[in-house]
């Protein structure tokens, strides 16, 4: 009965780390699928053009309640020539009983050190403030799982939550780097006990560089560093993402590998073991015109896995309102 507690304890232990649960969006490998604003307050407005995002995400296909996350973002300059954006993200989470909805509202502003076409040079911050709404439907829980008494099968519990993520973002030339402090503020919901932590705190560090040749192809590895501060959980995110020039676009792929510092033990063999999250994402995508699109997959590496389908996400984007004037780098998260 201990080993199988402490492989149950272990399961969810890792089920929450590939999909946490009460944070807002949760950080996956979308920001790769030139969706940098998701996560980056600061990248509002900050590209040439206006940008509209739209991401579905599957996980364990076939498997019922298993996580599911829409996004809709769009980022903008105030006007065409405001060194001003304003952005704006909505997003349902579904996973099992629980669920998140939300919206967040952008303003950035980006300090350009250098004029014309010439090697980008801008330091950009931002603010995103907005509201969440998390359920726990306990409606659906069946009678035989319940025990605890400060379970009732006729509750819908819900609570709002208001917080706010600030950061910045820096480009010189065909570097770039990007930081972001989300859920900055406490929240007061009591969803699963009166003794949740009000602390939501995440730190987000990036750092990429740009290399090759821009007409004919050209990389870009960078890295993605994830800090709780409640949990003090670890992650770090190696990139690696290729781009090659088309007649009318740019097509793009790459791989990304996410490694965790924090073990979980389980019981195998009568003897104790420990697992790291790690999961390796490949990813391929095209910017056609005016129109993007990008698939995606995770795959979930370890012993202790719920299922061995991984997960599936599709990006489509649509960019207009663009100026004419592009800087002469590959910075494609700014050009």
């Amino acid at each position: 009965m201990v080993a199988v507690k402490r492989f149950l304890i272990g399961l969810f232990l890792l089920f929450f780390a590939v999909s946490p649960a009460q944070e807002g969006i949760s950080v996956y490998s979308d920001y790769l699928s030139d969706n940098y604003y998701l996560l980056f307050p600061s990248m509002a407005g900050a590209a040439n053009c206006a940008k509209l995002r739209i991401t579905a995400r599957q996980q364990w296909f076939g498997q019922p309640n298993a996580p599911q996350l829409q996004t809709l973002s769009f980022n903008s300059k105030m006007a065409e020539d405001s060194n001003s954006g304003i952005g704006l993200v909505m997003y349902n989470d579904q996973n099992g009983f629980h669920s998140q909805r939300g919206a967040k509202a952008t303003f950035a502003h980006h300090l350009i050190f250098n004029y014309g076409n010439e090697d980008l040079n801008q330091f950009s911050f931002g603010l995103s403030a907005g509201f969440d709404q998390t359920t726990l439907d306990q409606t659906r829980f069946t009678s035989e799982a319940i025990h605890d008494p400060n379970v009732s099968q006729s509750m819908l519990v819900k609570g709002n939550d208001f917080n706010v993520d600030f950061g910045f973002s820096y480009f010189y030339g065909d570097f770039y780097s990007h930081a972001v402090v989300k859920n900055a503020l406490g929240t007061k919901r009591k969803i699963y006990s009166d003794y949740e932590s009000f602390n939501m705190r995440k730190f987000i560090g990036a750092l990429g560089y740009t290399f090759g040749d821009r007409e004919k192809l050209w990389y870009e590895p960078s890295v993605l560093f994830q800090y709780t501060e409640h949990t003090k959980g670890k992650t770090l995110d190696l990139n690696l993402k290729l781009y090659k020039p088309l007649q009318n676009g740019t097509l793009w792929g790459g791989i990304s590998y996410r490694n965790g510092f924090d073990a979980t033990e389980y019981l195998t063999a009568g003897k104790l073991a420990e697992q790291k999250l790690q999961y390796i994402t490949p990813f391929v995508g095209v910017n056609m015109g005016k129109f993007m699109i990008s698939y995606s997959y995770s795959y979930v590496m370890g012993d202790v896995a719920f299922d061995t389908s991984g997960f599936h996400q599709l990006t489509i984007g649509f960019d207009f309102l663009c100026k004419r004037q592009r800087f002469l780098c590959n910075c494609p998260g700014v050009n």
